[in-house]
């Protein structure tokens, strides 16, 4: 994540500083791996330049409480938390990836404000957003969004065909209910797990928990759906 939040910084005044931490960082996971990757971090080390001493001899790193912040930890994983969010409501209902959606704050605390003001730039684009614009209710067509303090609404009733994709979905999970019966059968029946051989049954067990995992998300996604439409 701090790689994408550091690639904008690079065209700003903050290029330099942001290059010295990420040497900072890369140099202290090469010392820590090194006891357990010895070779390639050896390598890496010589490769990523100058260096006065081997990463064996290097200086084991030592942190202290002092380089922590509380604050800017609580502040980033709600960022983190509201761009996986947004990213996986678009790839649920299929919005086209390099399309930008414009986002709408039905509600928002003080924190919330605060941080998605201070770091709206990276939010933006990592989350593929067109700004943040207020809304007092929910519009039709449109998928909410919620984090810690704040409810987001993403417009998407002229971007997918709702009722289309209802359909779409529903008929999946039409299907992939008649195979999770199948094997749920093939499972209630004590001849086959008595009788089968004990890898055949480890595969039915596996496959039945996947396709329920993807029932249960499908089902998810139909339940959005009907909420806008």
């Amino acid at each position: 994540w701090y790689v994408e939040f550091a690639k904008p910084l690079f065209d700003g005044d903050q290029a330099e500083e942001t290059r010295a931490t990420m040497r900072w960082v890369i140099d202290q996971c090469l010392i820590l791996l090194h006891p357990i990757m010895p070779f390639i971090t050896e390598e890496l080390w010589g490769l990523t330049g100058p260096r006065p001493k081997m990463c064996v001899h290097a200086d084991w790193p030592t942190y202290g409480l002092d380089i922590a912040d509380a604050d800017a930890d609580r502040e980033m994983s709600w960022v983190l938390n509201l761009i996986e969010s947004v990213r996986s409501s678009r790839a649920q209902m299929r919005v086209p990836v390099g399309l930008k959606l414009p986002m709408l704050a039905l509600d928002q605390d003080a924190a919330a404000q605060a941080a998605y003001a201070a770091n709206a730039a990276l939010i933006e684009r990592l989350a593929r957003l067109d700004g943040l614009h207020p809304a007092d209710s929910l519009p039709k067509g449109a998928l909410t969004v919620a984090v810690e303090g704040a409810t987001y609404a993403l417009p998407l009733g002229d971007v997918i065909d709702i009722a289309a994709e209802t359909d779409r979905l529903s008929k999946s999970l039409e299907k992939l209910q008649k195979e999770i019966g199948g094997l749920q059968g093939r499972l209630g029946n004590p001849r086959f797990v008595a009788n089968a051989d004990p890898e055949v049954v480890d595969e039915t067990r596996a496959q039945l928990a996947e396709k329920s995992d993807e029932a249960a998300r499908l089902a998810e996604v139909i339940a959005k759906l009907e909420a806008m439409a």
